[in-house]
C-alpha cells in the first residue's frame, strides 16, 4: 500500500512538474490527480521538495539505464565510455529532463554536482577511466580528477542545453567540444575524437 501511494504521487508529480514546472504545480491538484490527500504527500515525502527529490531519483535511475545501454551498444571500452557521456548530454534535449532535472532541480535542490546520485556516477566514471588507463587507451593520470572534470563538463553541457533558446544548436556545439576534450585523454591520439 505504501509503495502504491508513493508511486501514484511520484507519477502525478512527474506529470505536473514536466507540464507546469515545480513552482506552478499545485499540491492540491497534484494530490487530487493521484486520488490522494495532502496528508499522504506529507507522510511519504515530507513536503513538495521531498516529492521533487523522489521524482528526480526516478528520472535519474531511468537516465542511468539509458546511459548504460548506450555504453553496452558501443564497440570497445573507449567508445562505450564516450557513448555513455554523450547519451547523458543528448538527454538534455528532452523537455521532461530539461525542466525537472536541469532547470527546476538545481533551482530547488541546489548544485546538481552535490546531489547524492552524483557520488555513484563519479565512482563509475572513475572506474571506467582507470580501466582505460590500465589497458593503455588513456594517458596515465589521476582517474578521479579526469572523472570529475569529464562529469562536470557533461553536466554543464546539459545545463547549458536546457537553458538555451535553441537547445539543438547548443547541443551540437557541446557534443563536438566534449568529444575533443575527452579525446585529449587518449594516449598518443590527442586529436582523435572517437
Amino acid at each position: 500500500m505504501v509503495e502504491e501511494t508513493r508511486s501514484k504521487l511520484i507519477h502525478a508529480a512527474r506529470k505536473a512538474f514536466a507540464a507546469q514546472g515545480y513552482a506552478a504545480a499545485s499540491m492540491d491538484d497534484l494530490t487530487a490527480d493521484a486520488g490522494l490527500t495532502r496528508g499522504a504527500l506529507y507522510h511519504n515525502f515530507g513536503d513538495k521538495k521531498g516529492l521533487l527529490q523522489a521524482v528526480i531519483d526516478q528520472l535519474d535511475a531511468e537516465m542511468l539505464e539509458r546511459m548504460h545501454a548506450a555504453h553496452a551498444q558501443a564497440e570497445g571500452a573507449w567508445a562505450g565510455f564516450l557513448a555513455e557521456h554523450l547519451a547523458y548530454i543528448q538527454m538534455a534535449l528532452e523537455p521532461e529532463i530539461q525542466r525537472i532535472m536541469l532547470l527546476d532541480g538545481p533551482a530547488v535542490l541546489g548544485d546538481p554536482s552535490q546531489w547524492p546520485n552524483q557520488t555513484a556516477c563519479l565512482q563509475r566514471t572513475t572506474h571506467m577511466v582507470q580501466a582505460l588507463i590500465d589497458e593503455g587507451t588513456v594517458n596515465s593520470l589521476d582517474a578521479e580528477a579526469a572523472a570529475r572534470l569529464l562529469n562536470g563538463a557533461a553536466l554543464h553541457a546539459a545545463l547549458w542545453i536546457a537553458a538555451a533558446d535553441d537547445p539543438q544548436v547548443v547541443f551540437e556545439k557541446a557534443v563536438t567540444t566534449f568529444q575533443h576534450l575527452a579525446a585529449g585523454l587518449l594516449r598518443g591520439r590527442a586529436e582523435a575524437v572517437t
